[in-house]
Parts: C-alpha cells; structure tokens; sequence
C-alpha cells in the first residue's frame, strides 16, 4: 500500500506586507506551507507578491479575518497600525479578530513580540518571565495583548511569542536602525546614535527572527500551549559595535558619530506619533539591557544568527544607503549558528 502524504499545512499571515510578516510569510512557502494573506487590496498585494493566496479584507473586521482563517493551522499576527497612529483604538480590537478566528479554526497564534511591555524594573537581564510595568502606552498595550494571548492558552489556543531587541534588516522600517542611526536613501556620512558609550544594547536582524519563529513552529507540537521565547539577536555590548559594524561595512573607519538629537524628538513629538514613542522609550538606550537565550537553545539547539557585517550590510542595501564601491568591497558569508 502507498504510504499516506503528509497532508500541506497553511497559514493566514495578518501584515504580510510589512517586515516581520512577510519574511514569515516566505519562509512558510518556502518550507511548502500554503500561505494566506490578508489585505485591504489584494489585487495589488498580489502584485508584488504573487506566491501567496491573497484575500480581500481587513484584520479590523472579524468576519474578514475568520473567513480568511477558515481551515489554517497558523495565524501570524504580524499586523500594526503604520507609524505607531491609532495604537489606542486599533492593536487590541485586532488581537481579539485572531484569537477569534483561532478558536474558530483550531489554529495556533505566532506573535512577534517586543520588548514594550517591560519597564526599567526588569533590567538589566531580561528574562521571558520578568515582572511587566511598562513605562509607556504603547508598553500597556503589548502586556494587554500578551495577557489576551495567555487566555486563549489557556482556553485551548496555541500561542508562540518570540521576543527580541530592535529590529532592522531589509524591509524593517519605524525602526531605530532606519530612523535614527542613518538616513534612508542616503549614503551614510555620519551616524546618529540614540544611546552612550558604555551602555549595552540589544538589536534583532528581522531574517533571524523570522527564521527563529519558523523553527519554533516547525517544533510546535512539542511546545508548551503558551511558549515564550527571547532572543539574544545582536548584543551590543558597549555601545560602540554597531556603530564599528557600520564603519566596517561602508569602508570608512572614521566615519563620525554624533549624538540623537532628543531635544528636536521633543519638540516635534506632539505632533508626529513616531516620535513621541521613541521618545517615551528612551529609557532602552539609557539602561543596559540583555536578553539570555537559554530557554530558546533548550529547544532549537541554536539561534539562527547572521554574521553583523552581512546583516549590516544587507539592511544598508536594502534602505538605500550603500555606496557602489562599499557594496563591491563587502563580502557576503553564509548564515551561521550561535
């Protein structure tokens, strides 16, 4: 008798447009995944991204987003409101739209998560099980949501939470690696660097993540029902290594430093929402911060971890900043493991 196929597992990714999402997204499809995308125009999503199964909808309305989860056995929650406006109103209700659909379907939930939702008492070592009091709204809202989450659990729901440092990586923008240390679409001729020398910082290259994310799922079964995880990512652990990864990677070994400008960030920040969230998060660049791997390397054996000159360098290619005969002078290696 023929032997039984292992029956094609699918997923709905919610923000499979953005950078978090749609790296999860193919990495699914590339592991033969059936990958659902959920967007409010899908005919132009398809577009640029034909391999996914694109649905008209809106992760607002709970009807659109269980239709769309109808039969998956994943939803990647990777959806947030552009350029932090209407967190309030908008993060919550769509959270619940997931888990809704996740009851309705059986399927597990895959969160990236953030490093919002813990407040100054937490550092410097961060562990998955540390006391949340965030310190911000939008901190408030991610421990809201990773409670939401944690009831679900517990009324039957998988749940995977990945939590890393600050993102960057092609297709990462609202970031602090893209809106402070450089200037998209620019060659890089100074850097601006939001923290001190001597004060530790933790960065999270997006393809590791969402590498780190798609293990976890490939390995869901064994996982506890709510599974949290941390990732150690990129420690910098001066402040002055990125900065060096930069210079290294753009061949300009005294390239300046300057300092964030926090006192614009201040005055401008009633009136552009990004900037008034990086402002209530500067408590991060003024504490040291570190993020052990332990419980992760229980199960994955390692962290996907791409070497910081490449991953520099590709985000700088990525943002349009990499001169021609810096690009030419870096060298590319393979994908190692820490």
């Amino acid at each position: 008798m023929a032997e039984m196929q292992e029956r094609t597992k699918s997923a709905l990714v919610l923000g499979a447009t953005g950078g978090i999402g749609s790296a999860v997204a193919r990495g699914l499809s590339r592991r033969a995944w059936q990958v659902r995308a959920l967007n409010r125009n899908a005919e132009r999503a398809a577009q640029a991204e034909p391999a996914f199964d694109w649905r008209q909808g809106d992760a607002m309305d709970a009807r659109d987003v269980r239709a769309a989860a109808e039969g998956v056995d994943l939803i990647v929650h990777a959806v947030n409101p552009p350029g932090y406006r209407n967190w309030g109103t908008l993060v919550l209700p769509m959270l619940d739209n997931t888990i809704a659909a996740a009851k309705a379907s059986g399927a597990r939930i895959l969160l990236p998560g953030t490093i919002y939702n813990f407040g100054r008492d937490a550092f410097p070592i961060l562990t998955e099980d540390a006391p949340q009091n965030p310190d911000t709204d939008k901190g408030l809202i991610r421990k809201e949501m990773e409670r939401r989450l944690k009831g679900a659990s517990e009324a039957g729901i998988g749940v995977i939470i990945v939590r890393a440092g600050d993102f960057f990586g092609p297709g990462a923008a609202n970031n602090w690696f893209s809106q402070g240390l450089v200037k998209p679409g620019k060659p890089v001729t100074a850097i601006s660097y939001p923290g001190r020398e001597g004060t530790s910082h933790q960065w999270a290259y997006l393809p590791d993540v969402a590498e780190t994310m798609l293990r976890l799922v490939e390995r869901a079964e064994s996982l506890p029902r709510f599974a949290v995880y941390h990732m150690r990512g990129f420690l910098d652990r001066n402040g002055t290594e990125m900065v060096a990864a930069i210079r290294r990677v753009v061949g300009k070994p005294e390239l300046p430093v300057r300092a964030f400008p926090w006192w614009l960030i201040g005055l401008v920040s009633p009136f552009v929402p990004l900037f008034r969230e990086l402002r209530k998060m500067r408590y991060v660049w003024r504490e040291p911060l570190r993020m052990p791997n332990e419980r992760l390397l229980a199960v994955l054996g390692e962290e996907p971890h791409t070497p910081i000159d490449e991953a520099v360098a590709t985000t700088l290619r990525g943002l349009g900043c990499m001169p021609i005969e810096a690009e030419a002078r870096t060298a590319t290696g393979d994908r190692v493991l820490a």
